[in-house]
């Protein structure tokens, strides 16, 4: 059996809160606990309620922050080594994220090819028309169009502008994309287009997901393996046939 691209292992992050002055800190507990293994090509979904540590776990994959304790690997590199800038720049390039909302993650200010060609502009040496070609051949993949190259965010739909998204997350070529509620702003039916854009993906490039939702009708449809979480802390975990029999 390959490999996983991700290996947690009794994963905790804490938070040091201070109440004034005359009060020892406290550490709020916002992980506790979490493993699991992600295989190529395979979807692990993360479901909870508002504030039960999905996007603290969102933050550790994407090596935004590092746990207070436990083993994290992606792609056989220890993320305890990710502040070396060599490490760094392999795990930018492994793990992308797509967030929640298509609306504020993207910059208003600049055209959707410079939004998609960003990534290339500060990880790579490419030259300016390599990375063109590069985004255009990425957004022919999302199901956008030459002509939308040059426009805005704002002449786009919530649906395009998450096209958008995905592309830019997947221009660096990653293994791992962690999906952060990424279809919850959109209408039902957009939201089915999105997802089936994102299973026609992983089928042709092989990508493994993290999905973050609390909508159990979506996670439904595309996880192989879930992860259900209360208050910082995996409750249930298994085959997503099992969860939901």
């Amino acid at each position: 059996m390959s490999e996983p691209i991700i290996k947690a292992r009794n994963l905790h992050k804490y938070y040091e809160i201070k109440d004034g002055l005359l009060h020892a800190p406290q550490d709020l507990k916002a992980l506790s606990g979490v493993s699991f293994d992600l295989f190529e090509g395979q979807t692990l979904a993360v479901v909870g309620e508002s504030g039960c540590g999905k996007s603290t776990l969102a933050r550790l994959l994407t090596s935004i922050e590092s746990p207070t304790s436990g083993y994290l690997s992606v792609d056989g590199i220890d993320m305890a080594d990710s502040q070396d800038k060599l490490m760094s720049k392999k795990l930018r390039q492994t793990v992308q994220m797509v967030f929640q909302d298509p609306f504020g993650s993207l910059n208003p200010r600049q055209k959707v090819g410079d939004i998609i060609q960003e990534p290339l502009l500060i990880n790579t040496e490419l030259s300016a028309t390599e990375r063109r070609e590069k985004a255009l051949d990425i957004m022919r993949l999302v199901g956008l169009k030459e002509e939308h190259f040059h426009r805005y965010p704002h002449m786009f739909s919530g649906g395009q502008r998450q096209r958008i998204a995905i592309a830019r997350a997947l221009i660096l070529k990653p293994k791992v994309v962690v999906l952060d509620e990424p279809v919850s702003a959109l209408d039902v039916s957009i939201q089915a287009q999105v997802i089936n854009l994102l299973i026609e993906l992983q089928k042709e490039l092989g990508l493994a997901y993290v999905f973050i939702s609390h909508d159990l009708s979506v996670v439904r449809h595309i996880a192989d393996d879930i992860l259900v979480m209360y208050l910082g802390k995996p409750v249930e975990q298994g085959p997503s046939k099992v969860i939901f029999k």
